[in-house]
């Protein structure tokens, strides 16, 4: 099979900064395939991204002849692929740890400010923007509490979410990190958040990740 890799992707989900984080953590080159998320009512739900993602959502990873969905279902499968510089611990307490942090992301707090629910929020609720923000502060909030809470169990201390290796956990923080500043949501009752995220932008993995300096970024 073909090492080639391309990421579908729009440059300001928050899903798909997670792969390109776990992309470049590890070092793999890939190619960028936009799909912009509100251009000609989402390209998303065209008929060609359709094809590779029934789900019509971002991202998708074309490794070779394969498509790979879901983003950590993605990091993981890279990690297995590409065992150098791995993503997940050595022990099966701090990979528990490390997964379930991710999920606290990816399945808690990311799916309730995702676009299409506050499209539906809008369109078929009539909740305008304000009612809309104050619905995503508060499932924001409510799930960083918790992370926050998590990190600070003394057993997994260390610059990053699980010691003093960057893996799945910061692949996934760091993004919801940066949908909550674009919502205008107060992050200092998160310290240990706000820690962990600066050991993270200091790498040159998090900075090439970073939505702003994408190609297709607008």
């Amino acid at each position: 099979m073909s090492d080639a890799l391309t990421l579908y992707g729009y440059w300001r989900s928050s899903a798909a900064y997670r792969v390109r984080i776990a992309l470049h953590l590890k070092g793999l080159a890939f190619e960028s395939g936009p799909v912009h998320l509100l251009r000609d009512g989402g390209e998303q739900r065209m008929p060609a991204h359709a094809a590779r993602n029934p789900q019509r959502l971002v991202p998708a990873l074309q490794h070779g002849g394969r498509m790979l969905t879901q983003s950590l279902a993605i990091i993981e499968y890279l990690d297995e692929t590409w065992p150098e510089v791995p993503l997940l611990p050595a022990d099966a307490s701090s990979r528990q740890r490390a997964r379930a942090l991710a999920q606290l992301v990816a399945c808690d707090i990311h799916p309730l400010g995702n676009l299409r629910v506050l499209q539906f929020l809008e369109r078929e609720w009539g909740i305008e923007a304000a009612g809309r923000a104050r619905w995503i502060e508060r499932w924001v909030a409510d799930g960083l509490a918790a992370f926050e809470a998590l990190l600070g169990d003394a057993s997994a201390a260390g610059a990053f979410c699980v010691g003093n290796t960057p893996g799945l956990a910061d692949c996934a923080l760091v993004p919801q990190l940066y949908n909550a500043r674009r919502f205008g949501i107060d992050l200092a009752p998160y310290p240990r958040i706000l820690a962990v995220e600066a050991a993270c932008l200091a790498l040159p993995a998090f900075a090439a990740a970073r939505p702003e300096v994408q190609p297709d970024a607008a």
